[in-house]
């Protein structure tokens, strides 16, 4: 058959010779032509063959479709086509072909899909396994795309030659308040988030619906500008350190039996002035917090659990108005273990690293990491055993670096006006980065391990991010945004097949 424009559902119940008669194919009516064993169209205009085109045909042996213009066939075109031996779909215009087109076809035993135009991406990787499996004799074909394969056999190709899945940032749910600071924890065997709220003064806990799939309102601690609530968990106990710009600071604890949370001491505010930021940590079983002070009368201040409450172990410098504290653990030399330091970030002076000193006790001042005026934060991240930072920079650019045994050596510039959160992210084996913006949209970044630096992959709408928290919970994985202006965000992040 030769001259036709397109096939459509279902022609083939019409006579082969009626095919383009209107009125026959119009009535589908079967004409007793079941038992057609074999079909050719060639030289024909049509691009486009539809689902289930020939139904009417159980018995077709022979199917012969070459020679047209064809761009598209549907995932359901050959249904029905239990008794066909031969297929031909050479010299058309396909460029790939829907996953599970030959599924039911059992008895086929031989497909020509030379002449072709496949372009070998993650929609035709179904092909390549079904190639390898199939009983089928199959002619010869070749890639036209993508340029890496270009001309190359696709029978030579394998599964592992598609990189098929990628993730994405998805929106799951919006918080109706702003917010600063977000900490995930675990505690009784659950996991919870908690929110620092600054115009409502109050630390937000939310736990995970089971039912509904949604987070909701678990408690709050009321307070007053509230920028950081910083969870602790010592043995079974939870602590929560909230710091305030006004009204002090103060350690909470929950109480099981009440089931509320109970203030247990006041954080010195001779010291604590203006806090700005909060990091908890363990040194040789022993429980730190770090709280960085921005006030010029401040003091940047760790202090130690001594079993009963947090006191002043040790004042770091002062009179440079800190606003960020990141604690990491950093080897000197390859053949010694790593030690526990912290780095302070400051609007006045350049990031300052410190160093624990196990004979003391107490950290040290070690160096500044050169050339990295007006740093805002510094978050670390690991890949390989090999220890990054990201330091943020709202004029200019900030940066990635990496630990080079003595300092850190630059990696990477990410050009950053506005910003004031750069979070660096794992989830499961992807490692992400997280520049936020008050100007415009967040940069979500890939951590490309052939290339070791970041590429750009998403953009999220987040009104003066200030923070980005990884949340964990039965094996669903969420993003909190927190927003100075606008409402907090909640996003899932999904893993895609492109193949599927």
């Amino acid at each position: 058959l030769s001259h036709l424009t397109h096939i459509e559902n279902p022609p083939f119940l019409c006579a082969p010779q009626q095919l383009l008669q209107s009125d026959c194919c119009k009535e589908q009516k079967p004409l007793g032509h079941h038992s057609q064993r074999g079909l050719l169209f060639t030289s024909n205009s049509f691009d486009v063959i539809s689902d289930d085109a020939f139904i009417g045909l159980p018995h077709l042996e022979y199917l012969f479709i070459e020679n047209n213009n064809i761009k598209s066939i549907s995932r359901h075109t050959f249904r029905g086509l239990k008794s066909l031996i031969h297929l031909s779909l050479a010299n058309n215009n396909l460029q790939t072909l829907p996953k599970d087109i030959f599924k039911g076809l059992d008895s086929l035993t031989n497909v020509d899909l030379r002449g072709n135009s496949f372009n070998c991406d993650c929609k035709l990787k179904w092909l390549v396994e079904w190639l390898g499996h199939t009983n089928a004799t199959v002619e010869d074909i070749y890639c036209e795309g993508p340029p890496e394969y270009k001309k190359r056999k696709i029978n030579s190709l394998s599964p592992k030659d598609f990189d098929c899945i990628i993730t994405e940032f998805a929106k799951s749910q919006d918080l109706p308040y702003q917010s600063l600071s977000i900490d995930t924890f675990s505690y009784m065997n659950d996991e919870y988030v908690v929110i620092a709220q600054p115009f409502t003064g109050k630390c937000i806990f939310l736990e995970w619906d089971h039912v509904e799939k949604t987070f909701r309102n678990y408690d709050n601690i009321t307070g007053t500008s509230t920028v950081v609530c910083k969870p602790i968990v010592i043995e079974t106990q939870l602590y929560v350190i909230v710091a305030q710009l006004f009204g002090g600071s103060h350690i909470y604890k929950r109480d099981g039996f009440a089931n509320k949370f109970i203030k247990i001491q006041d954080i010195e505010i001779l010291k604590i002035r203006k806090p700005n930021d909060i990091e908890t940590f363990k040194i040789e079983n022993n429980w730190y917090f770090v709280v960085a002070d921005s006030s010029k009368a401040g003091f940047t201040t760790i202090y130690k659990w001594n079993g009963n409450g947090f006191y002043s172990h040790q004042s770091l410098h002062a009179w440079y108005r800190d606003t960020d504290v990141e604690y990491l653990e950093i080897a000197r030399t390859p053949l010694t273990l790593r030690t526990p330091h912290l780095i302070l970030s400051s609007s006045s002076q350049r990031p300052v690293i410190y160093q624990w000193n196990k004979a003391t006790q107490l950290f040290t001042n070690q160096t500044d990491i050169p050339n990295m005026e007006d740093v805002y934060a510094v978050k670390h991240f690991s890949v390989k055993g090999d220890v990054y930072i990201c330091l943020t920079r709202f004029i200019g650019d900030s940066k990635v670096m990496k630990w080079g045994g003595s300092s850190f050596q630059d990696i990477q510039r990410m050009p950053s006006r506005g910003s004031m959160v750069f979070q660096p992210l794992q989830i499961n084996n992807y490692q992400y980065a997280i520049l936020g913006s008050d100007y415009s949209f967040t940069q979500v970044y890939n951590w490309d391990a052939e290339k070791s630096k970041f590429v750009k992959f998403q953009e999220l709408n987040v009104q003066a991010p200030r923070s980005f928290t990884h949340v964990s919970i039965n094996k669903r994985n969420f993003l909190f945004a927190s927003s100075f202006k606008g409402n907090t965000q909640i996003y899932k992040h999904v893993i895609v097949d492109l193949s599927a």
